[in-house]
């Protein structure tokens, strides 16, 4: 006997969805109509309402609308501790039906669905037939949210002789990022079995009202409407979070939130200051707004390797372009107040021929703060915010899983990070006997690194290591000095050759003065430098930041 051939199977048809779907023309009214005798006037219909469900829907796809572009959208649904992805295809399928009552409110789709979490990472969900579509469609790509669509969601449970289904009376509101962008109300009736009769009789009943009107659209469609319309009109103004007075970092907190904490504190900080940066009547706020950003990109440094390298990587670059916007106008801020120090030091003809050159230094901060205005009144800076906020106030957001020992904590790890931070520093004592201005200036970026990351874990170290950040930040400030004046010797340098064929004899001769004023001040500061290094290199130095934090 020859063997048997296999058996062809046909792959089982996907899901299909299939309800109606109503546009509200008068929501109290239709909710009477609902609460009252309308749905009971129905004959052979029961009715049992379920009562008044919160849900929440975030709406996905990749950047360049992987999903969209083959014809399906995706939401993960939140509630409770329950997330469920859920993919339907896009369009709408008209059934045969010419003018019965529900033909063109009556819509088929296909429906998949499947558990899942609130990253953003289809790796991380468990198998199901939804995120194998989801990971096919996107190709690769990541994923990232589009909007929220939040629900408050009256149900009724119908049911008669022809089949089940479930309507669902719905006041949706849309958010984009942490902005509400607008809502709509509509009503569905989906089939529990796919069946129409049922349908077709409850939509008579509900067409016959003149309270509702047939809605094509998904909620998916009309959120895309709604959040179009939005994002073409200007940005509303953005109520910063309240600064808290620490971070609340704990010995037994995971490192990631620890991490989260620090990031949360200095977000809020450089919100705080940016209306005075936007009027800038004080540039102090500015400045702090800067510092606030770097503090931000040292703590992921510091906590970094906690997180997702690709959040990592996106904050951090994000957080880089506000932080490059305020340092090109804080900086020239400091060459503007060193020259603003000297002139009254100056006789007639230095100071007139110097204020030529304050002229030009304060143009190009003009033209500086306008790049930044305009960055903090764009849309990249506040989904930015809003992304940075969203990630800093959701425990766990981002945080790598780990296995067998678990997380890491602030006690188990944090002496480690301090010492990582103070051998950068003490690798540069090979160099200090003939280190340039430019080497310590690298050297003052790790002495700020080592700084900041003490003061991250301050909750947790004993209070002498106020002391230690003291003389930290002796040795900190006078590089400050030293770098401020090397920065503004070089800049009056600059500006010297580039306007060397145009400018007056007096003007050049008053600049290049300054020009060496400002390097005899680098070599005062260079030569006094040696006797605040050694106190940061001597042993009393090292067992005192050893012995503070043997105490976490």
């Amino acid at each position: 006997m020859g063997e048997r051939r296999p058996r062809r199977t046909t792959p089982a048809p996907p899901p299909i969805e299939t309800e109606l779907k109503y546009a509200v023309r008068d929501p109290a009214a239709l909710r009477v109509w609902l609460d009252g005798d309308g749905l009971a006037g129905i004959p052979g219909l029961m009715a049992a309402a379920s009562g008044i469900r919160e849900v929440e829907d975030l709406y996905i796809d990749t950047t360049r609308g992987a999903l969209a572009r083959h014809g399906f959208g995706a939401r993960l649904r939140r509630h409770g501790t329950k997330v469920t992805l859920t993919v339907k295809s896009v369009g709408r399928d008209d059934p045969a039906g010419g003018d019965q009552p529900g033909a063109r409110a009556l819509r088929r789709r296909i429906e998949l669905e499947g558990a899942a979490t609130m990253h953003l990472d289809p790796e991380s969900w468990p198998a199901s037939p939804a995120r194998e579509l989801v990971d096919e469609l996107r190709g690769g790509a990541r994923l990232r949210p589009r909007f929220v669509v939040r629900q408050a969601r009256h149900e009724w449970q119908l049911s008669d002789a022809d089949g089940k289904a479930l309507l669902t009376f719905d006041a949706v509101e849309v958010h984009v990022g942490r902005r509400r962008a607008g809502s709509f109300t509509t009503l569905e009736v989906e089939s529990a079995d796919g069946g129409e009769a049922l349908l077709r009789r409850v939509a008579a009943a509900l067409e016959g009202t003149g309270l509702v009107e047939p809605e094509p659209r998904s909620k998916d469609e009309l959120a895309q409407g709604i959040v179009a319309a939005f994002q073409a009109g200007p940005l509303p103004p953005l109520v910063p979070p309240k600064v808290p007075k620490s971070p609340g970092i704990r010995p037994e907190d995971p490192l990631a939130e620890a991490g989260r904490k620090v990031l949360r504190l200095h977000l809020a900080r450089m919100l705080a200051y940016e209306a005075g940066t936007r009027s800038g009547a004080d540039p102090e706020d500015l400045h702090k707004m800067r510092v606030a950003t770097r503090r931000m990109r040292a703590a992921w440094r510091t906590f970094g390797d906690a997180f997702k390298p690709g959040i990592r990587r996106r904050y951090v670059r994000s957080i880089r372009g506000i932080a490059d916007a305020l340092g090109a106008v804080r900086d020239l801020d400091v060459i503007i107040e060193g020259v603003e120090a000297v002139l009254p030091t100056l006789g007639p003809e230095d100071r007139d021929g110097l204020e030529v050159y304050l002229a030009d230094r304060r143009a190009a901060r003009a033209a500086a703060r306008s790049a930044l205005l305009a960055l903090l009144d764009s849309r990249d800076y506040r989904d930015i915010v809003e992304t940075a906020l969203d990630f800093t106030e959701t425990p766990g957001a981002g945080g790598i899983r780990t296995t067998g020992r678990g997380p890491a904590l602030v006690r188990d790890t944090a002496a480690s990070r301090v010492f990582l931070a103070w051998e950068q520093v003490r690798a540069h004592d090979a160099a200090i006997a003939w280190a340039d201005p430019v080497a310590l200036h690298a050297l003052r970026i790790d002495l700020k690194r080592l700084r900041y990351t003490i003061e991250a874990f301050r909750e947790v170290l004993p209070t002498r290591a106020e002391r230690i950040v003291a003389e930290i930040v002796r040795v900190q400030d006078h590089l400050g000095l030293l770098n401020d004046a090397d920065v503004a010797a070089a800049q009056a340098r600059l500006w010297l050759i580039e306007h060397a064929a145009g400018i007056d004899p007096a003007v050049a001769g008053a600049v290049g003065r300054y020009l060496r004023g400002r390097e005899a001040e680098v070599a005062r500061l260079r030569r006094r430098f040696p006797v605040l290094w050694r106190r940061i290199m001597a042993p009393a130095f090292r067992r005192a930041l050893a012995a503070a934090v043997a105490e976490i």
